[in-house]
């Protein structure tokens, strides 16, 4: 898909094989009301400062946070997430909601949806939990050859850790995934080392910026190789960044251009939240392999196929396409409706964040789906 941050770019190399990246900007709802309870619980153990989040993201921010360790190689890496849940007696059934994997992921694309799900009353207790991955959002970002094997293991892991948030409900687990990140999840249910009761792929991905774009032979993968080295160079790598993505006219630009199907959309407090985002430490080190390929779970639209026509008959798969997406990342969303191991395909307004730019609309889409596969059974 064409990143959050380059929608897309062209990279030229003189013979001495100096290299330039310059990037061209391209431009690639009904609410049901439902009924809430009083009293909303969001269980976590630190603090964060939401003093620079919208008043529209405030009412949806915990007051607190937690972090589960993820151990990988010789790293033990903090892992951010939330917890969303309303007071009731019943047991909860808990989704897991993951952030589309960008240059300025986060958690915050999720707070709303994951509001409005956990409040509603139904014969359903739902809790949700959003994690940031590990190199991005709020998680710390050590320098590690990310890829998407490394990112699926991250999933794997921490699914079935026994002091993961989810663990105990691991086993009866709803995943909601935005681009890259559900089919990423596909792929690993795919595999049978995750086993979730359903999957609701929203503006599902597969291809990085430069891959969507370029391509993949072998010279192409060359050039990718030498962009991915010198982003991740302590000097030049952090101008290179700085230049292309950790800027606010850079993000401003790109969200409304595709990123968000509306540009009047775009807020500033949205635009400062993300920039904030790429000055912490180690932030270029996945965005050097997003923008890349490295995190492209398949290479081609017929493995994304194969994925899903894996889980034919096994589980629920909703999959939310956009109508304003970008045109390579649409044609590939296109490509799911009435494929095989897709049990509904829905269209709703937007582009490659609609849980954030239409969160309503999306959770309204997303509930049903709850309701059609759990609630009617309950």
């Amino acid at each position: 898909m064409p990143s959050l941050m380059a929608s897309s770019a062209i990279l030229h190399f003189s013979p001495s094989s100096s290299l330039l990246l310059s990037r061209k900007i391209c431009r690639p709802s009904v609410f049901t009301a439902a009924q809430f309870p009083r009293s909303l619980t969001i269980k976590a153990s630190t603090s964060l400062d939401y003093s620079n989040v919208s008043v529209i993201d405030k009412s949806a921010a915990p007051s607190k946070t937690n972090n589960w360790k993820w151990k990988f190689e010789d790293n033990s890496i903090n892992i951010y997430y939330e917890e969303y849940e309303k007071e009731s007696s019943d047991p909860p059934k808990d989704i897991l909601m993951i952030p589309t994997i960008s240059d300025v992921s986060t958690v915050e694309e999720w707070r709303l949806v994951a509001r409005d799900i956990v409040q509603r009353v139904g014969k359903v207790n739902w809790r949700a939990t959003i994690i940031d991955w590990p190199g991005l959002g709020y998680s710390d970002r050590p320098k590690i050859d990310y890829n998407a094997d490394v990112l699926e293991k991250f999933l794997v892991d921490f699914m079935s850790a026994p002091d993961c948030p989810i663990s105990q409900t691991k086993n009866d687990l709803v995943v909601f995934g935005g681009g890259h990140a559900a089919t990423i999840t596909i792929r690993a249910a795919k595999k049978g080392l995750v086993k979730p009761a359903a999957i609701a792929a929203v503006a599902p991905t597969w291809a990085g910026p430069l891959p969507i774009v370029f391509g993949r032979d072998s010279d192409m993968e060359t050039r990718y190789g030498l962009l991915r080295g010198t982003l991740r160079a302590p000097a030049v790598g952090w101008m290179m960044y700085n230049m292309l993505v950790s800027n606010e006219k850079a993000i401003q630009s790109q969200y409304k251009s595709h990123v968000y199907a509306d540009p009047n959309n775009v807020t500033p407090s949205i635009v400062e939240s993300r920039y904030a985002l790429t000055k912490r430490k180690g932030a270029r080190y996945v965005p050097a392999a997003f923008l890349t390929g490295l995190l492209d779970p398949v290479n081609s639209r017929e493995e994304f196929l194969e994925l899903f026509a894996a889980l034919e008959g096994q589980i629920p798969v909703l999959v939310v396409s956009t109508k304003g997406s970008p045109k390579r990342s649409k044609a590939e969303m296109e490509a799911l409706r009435g494929a095989k191991g897709v049990s509904k395909f829905v269209e709703l307004p937007g582009a490659l964040l609609p849980q954030e730019e239409y969160p309503a609309v999306v959770a309204e889409e997303l509930y049903r789906f709850l309701q059609e596969n759990f609630e009617c059974k309950a």
